[in-house]
């Protein structure tokens, strides 16, 4: 584990952790150069455990011990508190830092083969739902997680943060567009459930009670909810009854209610 102090926010080692501000990180689905940013020692350890490498780390001095056990041969350096900062762009007080190698995709098929209940994720944009979101899938019993290709990416570092790190635990890949997406579910064995508002939906506990053997649950944006493309491609559309005016729930929870009651 080599430990390199730098005292120079431009050091050009420094560039994986350069503007990981919620704003510049947003701009792109995934980070170029097939990496991602963990943040802190537990989410690390979790990732390490998944099988995931660490490029490098980058801590502060107080941090350093954290993640002695987690360097392996990666470098690790060592900054100040104001130059974590300036390289960052934010105040790094959550512990160390990694730049992790981005693992490759599995195979839709291969991700499901033997899931009975399967969190599909539509274009849902917002990073902290989507951590929500795994962390209901690995806490409420889901086979594996599967997102669209416009959803927001699991291995943003707020998503990961979010999740505690959960995103490791639950095999999860990216969907193709329904038209692909659709039949290669249903050659699974899977039964398409479409959680929406929609006329003559089926109230959740009803079709919990008599649920198909292998279900994928599909849940759609914070705002407009599922495409039309998706509810097309749906053997059932479901709905969590509601009460006192409030005609529908955060999508994270919405899925963390879906997953309990199918669990």
């Amino acid at each position: 584990m080599p430990v390199i102090r730098i005292d120079d926010a431009t050091d050009p080692r420094l560039a994986d952790y350069r503007d990981l501000t919620d704003v510049a990180l947003r701009r792109v689905l995934e980070p170029a150069g097939g990496l991602y940013i963990a943040e802190s020692a537990k989410v690390i350890a979790r990732a390490h455990a998944a099988g995931h490498h660490a490029r490098s780390f980058l801590v502060q001095e107080k941090w350093l011990p954290d993640v002695v056990d987690l360097a392996g041969d990666a470098p690790v350096f060592v900054v100040s508190d104001e130059v974590a900062e300036q390289v960052t762009g934010y105040a790094v007080h959550r512990g160390a830092l990694a730049a992790m190698h981005r693992p490759r995709p599995a195979p839709v098929s291969e991700v499901v083969a033997d899931a009975r209940l399967v969190l599909v994720l539509e274009d849902i944009v917002d990073h902290t739902n989507v951590g929500a979101a795994f962390r209901a899938a690995a806490g409420l019993g889901a086979d594996a997680v599967l997102v669209s290709e416009r959803c927001a990416d699991p291995l943003y570092r707020r998503s990961v943060r979010v999740s505690m790190g959960t995103v490791f635990q639950v095999p999860w890949t990216r969907l193709p567009a329904w038209s692909e997406a659709a039949p290669m579910l249903r050659d699974a064995g899977l039964h398409l459930a479409a959680l929406a508002l929609a006329e003559g939906a089926v109230p959740l506990d009803e079709f919990a009670a008599a649920r198909p053997d292998r279900v994928a649950l599909l849940m759609g944006t914070e705002g407009d909810g599922l495409s039309r493309r998706a509810l097309a491609v749906a053997d059932t559309v479901v709905t969590i009854p509601m009460a006192g005016g409030v005609d529908s729930l955060n999508v994270a929870a919405a899925a963390a209610v879906s997953l309990w009651a199918l669990r």
